[in-house]
């Protein structure tokens, strides 16, 4: 049986450590948010007129929200397991009768659950900037659903790699933050040459911003079906990247 308790306990720790940090957790990524929409809504959008029909200062809107949600579900997830794994008190978690299962829902869920109440709170403000209307709010809510989890197990991973506070950042800051810049984020695919086109096709957050904008506008570079299909895929790769390494003990046993 899942020790549901075991879950909640970790849980209900990780939130509270992220009420006890709320500058840093909530008002941050809030804060530079509103400073792009500033800077590109209002300095670079009174320039540009409109991308594929809709006026730049709403356009960029999800991708400055998968921006934030990126950046934070990793940060959330990989600091929360590597804090632990820091200070030695997750040789006292893994010795609990608990699964890895119970352990990675409990962490995982956590910081999943902080990135989404800041994604809901960074759409929240960006109504304050522009007049944002979702066309399918069923189909936005699930790629902020999965983009959530998906990129808290992925800094969960990253939390497990790392041996210093340095190797934490690493990944993040030289992989994930260029790829959301070069994804499409503030911009359409189909403005790029031919061949630059073809190459961001291998940058897999190009079909979460993707998918995500196709929520709100009905405008999309890929099809919303392969942003799905690739967002699954991911996420299950990560589930099993998660399930290896507590199998194997990698960078859990001394």
């Amino acid at each position: 049986m899942i020790n549901v308790q075991a879950i909640k306990v970790i849980y209900k720790f990780e939130m509270l450590r992220a009420w006890h940090t709320l500058m840093q957790t909530i008002a941050s990524p809030v804060i530079s948010t509103s400073l792009y929409f500033v800077v590109f809504g209002a300095a670079i959008g009174s320039r540009i007129e409109e991308i594929d029909g809709v006026s730049y200062g709403v356009f960029i809107v999800p991708g400055l929200v998968m921006l934030s949600l990126l950046t934070q579900s990793i940060a959330n997830a990989s600091f929360g397991i590597y804090f632990p794994k820091f200070t030695g008190t997750i040789y006292e978690i893994m010795s609990a009768p608990i699964s890895f299962f119970e352990i990675v829902v409990g962490y995982v869920g956590a910081a999943a659950s902080k990135s989404f109440i800041l994604g809901i709170i960074i759409l929240i403000t960006a109504n304050l900037f522009v007049d944002l209307e979702i066309a399918h709010p069923f189909v936005m809510m699930l790629f902020l659903v999965l983009t959530c989890i998906s990129f808290s197990l992925f800094g969960f991973i990253i939390g497990l790699w790392a041996t210093n506070f340095e190797k934490l950042q690493l990944i993040p800051m030289l992989i994930v933050t260029p790829l959301v810049f070069l994804g499409g984020s503030f911009y359409s695919v189909s403005m790029l040459p031919p061949v630059w086109q073809t190459v961001t096709l291998f940058n897999p957050v190009l079909y979460l911003i993707s998918g995500f904008r196709w929520s709100f506008f009905e405008v999309a570079d890929v099809s919303v079906g392969v942003s799905l299909a690739m967002v699954s895929l991911f996420l299950v790769a990560c589930l099993v990247l998660v399930w290896w390494m507590f199998k194997t003990g990698y960078r859990l046993r001394q």
